[in-house]
């Protein structure tokens, strides 16, 4: 019985990078990106200013449960905040990081 010859695999040099005009359309989806980014920073505001006034009331009641709920709410608003303002950033150093694999 004989073994079949071993292949011998070579990486390729393939190189791709993002086309901005291989598809119709993408025009109008950096827009609806953009918009939705927009949408989230709104949002993260208001949700900041009703945590704001749920951190207020609790502790003006002295209730620490309403409190402790509306500190909650003004750390995840923040944090929506942040990663909505940098996710092109994140995408970006991600994608250099993945290149340079």
């Amino acid at each position: 019985m004989s073994l079949p010859a071993p292949v011998l695999l070579l990486p390729l040099d393939i190189s791709i990078s993002p086309n901005s005009n291989g598809l119709p359309g993408i025009q109008q989806l950096r827009n609806i990106v953009g918009a939705s980014m927009t949408i989230g920073l709104i949002l993260a505001v208001l949700a900041l200013i009703l945590a704001a006034i749920v951190w207020a009331l609790g502790a003006n009641s002295s209730n620490p449960h309403l409190a402790g709920r509306g500190k909650l709410g003004v750390l995840v608003a923040l944090g929506a905040a942040i990663v909505c303002g940098a996710s092109v950033t994140l995408v970006n150093f991600f994608w250099n990081v993945g290149q340079q694999v």
